[in-house]
């Protein structure tokens, strides 16, 4: 997935999900000048939010 991807899945800004893979907090794989990250990490990391938040979606 691309980073503006990730970042619609996430609802969050694309700039926070750059934030999130410079720090480690989300896999990710440089192609060139460009990021992808692995579906199963964003849906991890989503989960795992909503277990802490206690949303159900």
């Amino acid at each position: 997935m691309t980073v503006t991807e990730v970042a619609g899945m996430m609802r969050v800004s694309r700039m926070t999900v750059y934030r999130m893979i410079h720090s480690g907090d989300l896999p990710a794989v440089r192609f060139g000048r460009s990021y992808r990250v692995p579906l199963e990490a964003v849906e991890s990391i989503v989960s795992d939010t909503d277990a802490a938040t206690g949303t159900d979606e």
